[in-house]
């Protein structure tokens, strides 16, 4: 199997853009996040995310087959959900990077795609020469979820062994509708961050 990561920008991000909406529709759709998505939501959700200062996205290739993405921007440009627990905790959020998603098929799992988008991210982050920290969130699912299926495993290890630590008290919450459900709830997220 060969996957290639590189950056995308300008048109070839707007290129993208309708693949990373239904890659984020259909990774999201499942345990844990439970994500029922809608395309138009995401497409706005990427071209905002775009237009953010020094945002970042790598992708992975298949052949011209776009198979995960991940990026990241700097917290300060973060809305409210996302700023204000670092803010409450004494962080300069402008010292902090913020990698907001990770998105791989199941096929391509477990080959080092996921150590690629990292390593790229982080070294973007560190390009600038300013920020200290690197950080993502994860939502928290209670373990007798019912929806949890047999044998998940969390990703807490890989996190772990890249230098990512649970940030203790770093918290907020998100709302979206889970698949079957008729409205939006709102979930904790758990904040993980790393000294860049």
């Amino acid at each position: 199997m060969t996957v290639t990561v590189r950056p995308l920008t300008g048109a070839d991000f707007d290129a993208a853009i309708p693949a990373l909406a239904g890659l984020r529709i259909r990774i999201f759709r499942v345990f844990p996040y439970l994500y029922d998505g809608d395309l138009a939501y995401e497409e706005k959700y990427l071209a905002r995310f775009k237009a953010a200062d020094r945002a970042f996205l790598a992708a992975a290739f298949d052949g011209d087959r776009i198979a995960g993405a991940a990026t990241a921007a700097p917290m300060a440009g973060e809305t409210d959900e996302f700023r204000a627990p670092f803010e409450k905790a004494g962080y300069d959020v402008s010292k902090v990077f913020y990698f907001a998603e990770s998105l791989l098929l199941p096929q391509y799992r477990g080959h080092g795609v996921g150590h690629k988008f990292f390593d790229a991210r982080e070294a973007h982050a560190r390009s600038f020469g300013e920020y200290e920290y690197a950080t993502f969130c994860s939502v928290v699912r209670p373990a007798d979820h019912p929806a949890r299926p047999e044998g998940y495993q969390p990703l807490d290890a890989f996190w772990t062994k890249r230098g990512f630590h649970k940030a203790d008290g770093i918290t907020t919450t998100y709302s979206w509708k889970d698949v079957g459900d008729t409205q939006e709830t709102s979930k904790t997220m758990q904040f993980w961050m790393k000294r860049l």
